[in-house]
């Protein structure tokens, strides 16, 4: 079977429109549909088809404007305390339960030093947990972010802004221990370095 270079760009268009549909992020959707809806006006120009072309232009067009959006937006962060038994907590816990528990299969929040959700435009966005380690150690139970906020802002807020009320409450470092690729990626980019097998730890 032969199939020419135009035909490949068509197939290429169409996986990318489908993977982009595939994500929770909004800003990585309009970033894959960008790509994908170029791809496709390529495409059909190549081809002759003009309504294929100018309508995956203008696709291309509305991607544009809305990650210009996006971007140039100013975000609100606050944190949110965590006081007693929450029903909210137990409600936030048992709907993202699956992914809780393949990145922190051991985690204990029973005893919490620290604990909050960060509202991000007021909405929960992530939600911080530690316990105390002793010696000014704060030892991460959760920093659980929900899927449509993973692009580290609220990351960067925590561990950023949030890093001096750590210092104000006697900690000085923070531990976090997880053999997830995914997670060990987040948090080396936050700023954690390796300090042992499946051990991550941050100065505040």
């Amino acid at each position: 079977m032969n199939i020419n270079w135009l035909e490949w760009l068509g197939y290429l268009a169409s996986v990318t429109v489908l993977v982009s549909l595939l994500m929770s992020s909004v800003k990585r959707l309009r970033w894959i549909n960008l790509a994908g809806s170029l791809f496709f006006s390529v495409y059909g120009f190549l081809i002759g088809s003009l309504p294929v072309g100018f309508m995956n232009a203008g696709i291309v067009v509305i991607n544009i404007y809305y990650l210009n959006q996006i971007y140039r937006s100013k975000e609100y962060f606050k944190i949110l305390p965590i006081e007693g038994s929450s029903s909210y907590l137990k409600y936030f816990m048992d709907h993202y339960a699956i992914e809780i528990d393949k990145l922190y299969p051991d985690y204990d929040i029973s005893n919490p030093a620290i604990s909050f959700f960060v509202l991000r435009n007021t909405v929960p966005a992530g939600i911080f947990i530690c316990s105390d380690a002793g010696d000014g150690v704060l030892n991460i139970e959760l920093d659980y972010v929900t899927p449509q906020y993973r692009d580290f802002r609220v990351g960067t807020y925590i561990f950023e802004h949030e890093a001096k009320s750590f210092l104000e409450k006697g900690y000085s470092s923070l531990v976090c221990r997880t053999d997830n690729k995914a997670h060990v990626k987040y948090l080396r980019k936050m700023g954690f370095v390796k300090d042992g097998d499946g051990v991550f730890v941050k100065g505040v």
